[in-house]
């Protein structure tokens, strides 16, 4: 009798509405049943427009198998995490990156906290994993960094079915005018840099064109106090009136938004993909960005990249553009280029080619987690912390035996 072909199971904290993330799990989830394989998706939480897609972490336990393999998409340290850290199966981890903490000492403290310590606690997988994988180039460097032995990536080729449907221009006709839209898709947190976005929009208008306005489409969600530092910077500058945040909105009014943009601005500084800019190349709108992280991989030789953030200099960049449409077309051909490369890659063999050969290698140890692993490892990382912020009271410490 044939033995049944082993399971590959997702797991990961939160499975988002309308997010990079969010997209891709679902998509893998399709590759996987596609080729035959058995295939749930494990969260803590989801969105309630997602629930009835996925199982609850703790059932994970009753699902495993030590032939079966588990994507886990680490993101911050969590309990579905730890869950799928101490079953027996086989595990691939994807990596979509998490932020440097420094950019929410001041902005929210917590999430400043779990980013320094869930990239710790990312290395305690590194012996693991069958293989880590970053879904970008970016990304994997990142893991190699973090001393990752084996490693590859995984390409983000996002789908664009959200943007397809009909939109919904209730929200965004009222921008709909003889106005410029200056467009930025994406979370109000730190690490966007909404506050240079503000700075560049307001050099823009008073330079250039009195006669434009900012709108920043994305959750606020757990940041108000950032919001409100931001509302503050755009009043200071007094272009209150020309900077809108209009918190989440749904695929078809997102749809919308792209719909009357005249350009993409984005001056974000750490990206691990940047799924809005490829949405933007989809959407046919020019795209002007900051040259960090992964975002010159992402936009692959298309759009426009700045080096610097002088707001002068970007705005009178954002004005050539806007000002030149035969330069708008020629941006718009080499984005829809661009598009079509990455539409080209193929996901689901990389996919399916990652999932082969760890089945077709020797498997490594099963992981032994004692009872008090992970307190034992949040103890040491409370002593790390101690030793980085005060290394004096570290040194008290009586020495080891």
């Amino acid at each position: 009798m044939t033995p049944p072909r082993p399971a590959v199971h997702q797991v990961l904290a939160t499975l988002g509405y309308g997010d990079a993330i969010g997209h891709e799990v679902l998509g893998i989830q399709r590759v996987l049943r596609a080729a035959g394989y058995a295939s749930e998706i494990f969260v803590e939480t989801a969105d309630h427009r997602l629930e009835a897609l996925t199982r609850d972490y703790r059932e994970l336990v009753d699902a495993s198998h030590p032939d079966n393999l588990l994507i886990h998409h680490f993101s911050l340290g969590s309990r579905a995490s730890r869950t799928a850290y101490a079953v027996p199966d086989r595990m691939m981890l994807v990596y979509h990156n998490i932020t440097p903490p420094e950019y929410f000492v001041g902005v929210h403290r917590t999430l400043a906290r779990q980013c320094f310590r869930g990239r710790r606690e990312l290395q305690a997988y590194a012996g693991r994993c069958e293989v880590a994988v970053g879904d970008s180039a970016f990304n994997r460097v990142d893991l190699e960094t973090l001393g990752f032995p084996r490693t590859g990536v995984l390409p983000v080729v996002p789908g664009f079915s959200h943007l397809d449907g009909p939109a919904n221009r209730t929200f965004a006709d009222q921008f709909d005018d003889a106005w410029t839209n200056i467009v930025f898709v994406g979370r109000v947190i730190a690490n966007k840099k909404i506050e240079d976005l503000i700075r560049i929009f307001h050099a823009y208008h008073t330079l250039f064109n009195p006669r434009s306005r900012l709108l920043i489409v994305g959750s606020y969600g757990a940041f108000e106090r950032y919001l409100a530092a931001l509302t503050g910077l755009a009043a200071a500058l007094g272009v209150s009136p020309n900077v809108h945040f209009t918190g989440h909105v749904s695929n078809e009014e997102l749809a919308a938004f792209y719909e009357i943009a005249d350009l993409f601005l984005c001056a974000s500084e750490h990206e691990g993909f940047c799924v809005p800019l490829v949405e933007a190349f989809h959407k046919r709108v020019p795209v002007l960005a900051y040259a960090a992280a992964a975002v010159p991989a992402t936009m692959d030789g298309a759009g426009v990249l700045y080096e610097t953030k002088d707001p002068r200099h970007v705005a009178a960049v954002a004005d050539a553009i806007l000002s030149d449409p035969a330069l708008q077309d020629a941006i718009v051909a080499g984005q829809d280029a661009a598009l079509a490369r990455l539409r080209a890659r193929d996901f689901a063999g990389t996919l399916l080619g990652f999932v082969e050969r760890i089945f077709a290698s020797p498997r490594a140890g099963r992981p032994h987690v004692a009872f008090d692993f992970w307190d034992q490892f949040d103890a040491a990382q409370a002593l790390e912390e101690v030793r980085l912020c005060r290394p004096s009271a570290f040194k008290a410490l009586p020495e080891a035996p």
